[in-house]
């Protein structure tokens, strides 16, 4: 086997060199020491490698190696993704190595003022989202007629999202002799298409399956009641079978899953494009180290998520279609390794999931959860959960608040009671009246301490009680 060229035997820059090896990269991936070269002489490309295979670097090298000064509102290179984690991704990454060469990232859902301002003041390299791009340039705020770089990522999910007319349009709008580089996970249908229309002669470089394959693993699929239930069955599942992957559509989703099978005793850490680089990176290492039991994750997130020995895919929220189903699943069960993947369906899912698994070649039953079913189907070995209990951590920061607040007994703004008497109620001293008692003061039930709270079997009932001492007092005065 031949030894991979470096990355200056590839023509690469000495100062993009020295980034990168700041960073620890000292030496690229197959699908980089494939496509570098070609691209930075200005070929069109045509590359097929899976998520998480590098190639932001195989394409951004270039990009930022070739970029040539831009006016305002006028950049020289164009890099489209098709949603706002992956623009936000790429910008991140090639600003770790651009140096002086100025980068700006526009994508939607966020406000126009910082992206304009951006554009205006200049930059070299512009990552977008199609819809947003559309929405500057209809603004006067963008132009593309200088653009002589352009890189299309991820350009079958593009294709999937219905971005493919939004795309020609831009690409229409750049100089017609521009270097037009693209990178897919499959080269069928709209982006064979696309490549024939809007590339010239393009090098073709292929990496990796073509398609993961879920058939080496098993496929169980849960009905449950309610959307509620998800939780303690999917914290189940993982108690089950770990390290597992579970699958949320939403970072809010993804962070919120996390805190809740953290009550179950369920270690586990998000990773979505909310994240910064250096958590995301964090909870891969933890994850892979054995730290977590599962890691909770997004669709875009998890396509840059590459751990060998995952246990078990769990899909919590249903993929948005067979192709997103394939991709999850493929997390697991591979380099000849087992897995289980679990899907979790509402009642009014499981036609879908039935037609869902007609296309991707899947004829599961729909069961009840079966956790011991699933421990036989799964052939990663019995290991005891991480040492670090979640529990504890609550431990901790409740008394951290019970510390910094005074306690959770805190008398009312204005109580005669001082830190003596704090102390005293909040460990619960014989003084407190009980439940039940009648205080010093009579049948008012104020206490005779001032600004000491009274402990009752529930908030409700306390409240209550009041009320009707309350109105009873009101009477009496009436009456009088």
């Amino acid at each position: 086997m031949s030894t991979p060229p470096s990355f200056a035997q590839l023509g690469v820059p000495k100062s993009i060199v020295a980034a990168l090896s700041e960073r620890g990269i000292d030496g690229p991936f197959e699908i980089q020491a494939a496509t570098i070269a070609d691209a930075l002489a200005g070929r069109d490309v045509l590359g097929r490698a899976p998520t998480g295979s590098g190639k932001t670097i195989a394409f951004g090298i270039p990009v930022v190696a070739n970029a040539v000064p831009a006016r305002p509102k006028k950049p020289t290179a164009l890099i489209l993704a098709p949603t706002r984690e992956l623009a936000e991704q790429i910008h991140t990454e090639l600003k770790s190595f651009a140096g002086k060469v100025r980068i700006g990232v526009v994508y939607g859902g966020v406000g126009y003022g910082p992206q304009v301002n951006s554009l205006r003041a200049g930059v070299e390299i512009l990552v977008a989202c199609p819809g947003r791009l559309q929405d500057l340039i209809d603004r006067r705020d963008v132009s593309l007629e200088r653009v002589e770089h352009v890189v299309l990522d991820e350009a079958d999910r593009m294709a999937d999202m219905g971005f493919m007319p939004a795309v020609r349009k831009l690409l229409d709008q750049t100089t017609p002799d521009r270097q037009t580089v693209l990178f897919s996970a499959t080269l069928d249908g709209d982006v064979r298409r696309l490549t024939q229309q809007y590339q010239s002669n393009p090098v073709r470089h292929e990496v990796g399956e073509k398609t993961p394959d879920i058939t080496a693993a098993s496929h169980m699929f849960w009905k449950v009641a309610q959307k509620a239930d998800r939780v303690s069955v999917t914290a189940d599942a993982v108690n089950a079978v770990w390290p597992a992957i579970v699958f949320c559509r939403t970072r809010h989703g993804s962070d919120r899953l996390a805190k809740q099978l953290g009550r179950f005793g369920v270690q586990s850490a998000a990773i979505h494009g909310g994240r910064s680089q250096g958590q995301r990176t964090r909870a891969l290492a933890s994850f892979a180290r054995g730290e977590v039991q599962a890691l909770i994750a997004t669709d875009v997130a998890a396509r840059g998520i590459h751990v060998d020995g995952v246990a078990a895919v769990v899909h919590y929220d249903s993929p948005e279609d067979h192709k997103a189903y394939i991709h999850r699943s493929g997390r697991t069960a591979r380099a000849g390794e087992g897995g289980v993947v679990v899907s979790l369906l509402l009642p009014e899912q499981v036609r879908d999931a039935k037609q869902m698994q007609r296309r991707v070649g899947l004829d599961e039953p729909v069961t009840e959860p079966d956790t011991p079913a699933m421990q036989e189907l799964s052939t990663a070995p019995s290991k005891p959960k991480p040492a670090a209990q979640p529990t504890q951590q609550r431990e901790r920061t409740t008394r951290a608040k019970t510390k910094k607040h005074g306690g959770p007994n805190r008398p009312r703004r204005g109580g005669a009671q001082g830190k003596k008497g704090r102390k005293q109620t909040s460990a619960g001293s014989a003084s407190s009246p009980q439940r039940g008692e009648r205080t010093a003061a009579g049948s008012n039930g104020r206490s005779s301490q001032p600004g000491t709270k009274k402990q009752t079997s529930s908030k409700g009932a306390s409240a209550a009680a009041r009320r009707r001492r309350r109105a009873h007092l009101q009477w009496d005065s009436n009456k009088s």
